[in-house]
């Protein structure tokens, strides 16, 4: 909002300094300290608020060290976080750009169904919340929306080169700085996304049936919705796991979210894709404003919930991390990064599964059920090792962090 309303002024009034709303490094700088303030200021009068209202997590008893001391403690901070993403990105970003549109779906939709998991959980006193399928529908119905839209909306295209330039009515003349070589580029819609450690870094999901025989845009079109669901229930998940200890989710995801803010940019900015090159996504730059927000939202969120934890985020904060991260990746084209970038929402998720599946395969083979790790998800089995879960979370910090430099790094190693 404050985007138009400056550019109004200045085009008007000229005056001076004006015009710094027309860079995203500015407005993002900016709705990162925006979030920040949001977060920080005024997520203790929504902590006082949660106390007052009582709005305190139950506590499980797991027998880790530690645990009593968490019961009570304020949840439904996610909030604090939905507001530290919305306000900045509303006043900062273009609002017509289909990209925030979707982002701003995103958090809305997911943050919704975990608020209504967490008020089911603590107002009335139901333990198990939303039910699950309830939130696989939710999670279903997001991943729909986004593939639609995406593979649909004519504002959602890639640019490529193209052969026959008299066949595109908008293809423009292109000169390669290291060659010299002349060549036609034309903003098309695309199934292609970017693959790493892949010679051409571009694999085309129209191509995953054809080697059965079965090609065409219906085909292309439900395995690319098959994807786009399973990413964003399975990352939407994984941030749901992560969040079982003080502060794992929140620096975790905000390591994710910075790189992909420099993901959305060099693939919003026609020089620097085409020098790593990699898909050009035009329009995707505005993206970098909300991921400026989203990272300043959870390291705001730090604040209050770094260990000991003053608030949880619950699952109103993890399960739209989660399908921001999903959504965001899938948007730049970036999608089949998550397990490099997500790497630890990907060994908490195999964690669990790991346990379930070999503790019932034990049950049925031998009649007793057995474990591969004390308990899971994996950082419970290091608190049950007696690991002290400040030191668990730094050392996954660290792991994220490598992963992050990892991700970036794909982009040349092929």
């Amino acid at each position: 909002m404050l985007y138009y309303l400056f550019t109004w002024i200045e085009e008007y009034t000229h005056i001076p300094g004006l015009g710094l709303f027309q860079y995203i490094s500015f407005r993002t700088a900016i709705a990162v300290i925006l979030s920040l303030v949001i977060t920080t200021v005024y997520g203790s009068r929504l902590i006082r608020m949660l106390q007052a209202r009582q709005v305190g997590e139950t506590i499980r008893d797991l027998g880790l060290e530690g645990e009593k001391q968490k019961q009570g403690t304020p949840t439904m901070g996610g909030l604090i976080i939905l507001a530290g993403i919305l306000v900045p990105t509303l006043l900062f970003a273009k609002l017509d750009n289909i990209y925030v549109i979707l982002m701003l779906i995103t958090t809305v939709w997911m943050g919704t169904i975990g608020f209504v998991d967490d008020y089911i959980k603590v107002f009335r006193k139901n333990k198990e919340g939303l039910a699950g399928r309830f939130k696989i529908v939710g999670q279903v119905g997001l991943g729909a929306i986004i593939a639609c839209t995406m593979y649909f909306h004519p504002e959602i295209v890639v640019r490529q080169q193209v052969t026959d330039p008299a066949a595109y009515e908008q293809a423009q003349l292109r000169v390669q700085e290291s060659t010299g070589r002349k060549y036609y580029t034309e903003d098309v819609k695309s199934t292609k996304t970017n693959i790493p450690f892949y010679k051409n870094n571009e694999f085309d999901y129209a191509k995953v049936l054809s080697v059965f025989g079965l090609s065409g845009p219906i085909f292309t079109f439900l395995v690319f919705l098959v994807v786009v669901v399973f990413i964003v229930t399975a990352v939407s998940n994984g941030a749901n796991i992560t969040d079982g200890i003080d502060g794992l989710a929140t620096g975790t995801s905000a390591t994710i979210g910075g790189t992909l803010a420099i993901l959305s940019y060099v693939s919003g900015n026609v020089v620097f894709s085409n020098y790593l090159n990699i898909m050009y996504v035009p329009n995707s730059e505005e993206l970098v404003i909300f991921a400026g927000a989203f990272v300043g939202a959870c390291t705001g969120f730090l604040w209050y919930n770094s260990y000991p934890a003053q608030v949880f985020m619950g699952d109103t904060g993890s399960l739209a991390i989660g399908g921001i991260i999903a959504a965001f990746a899938v948007l730049i084209r970036k999608e089949l990064l998550i397990p490099i970038l997500c790497g630890v929402f990907l060994i908490e998720n195999l964690s669990v599964i790991m346990q379930v599946s070999y503790f019932k395969y034990t049950k049925r083979k031998y009649g007793e059920g057995r474990r591969i790790f004390l308990m899971s998800p994996l950082h419970h089995h290091y608190q049950k090792k007696g690991y002290h879960e400040a030191k668990i979370v730094t050392r996954f910090w660290i792991l994220g962090i490598m992963l992050a430099i990892l991700t970036i790094v794909t982009l040349k190693i092929r």
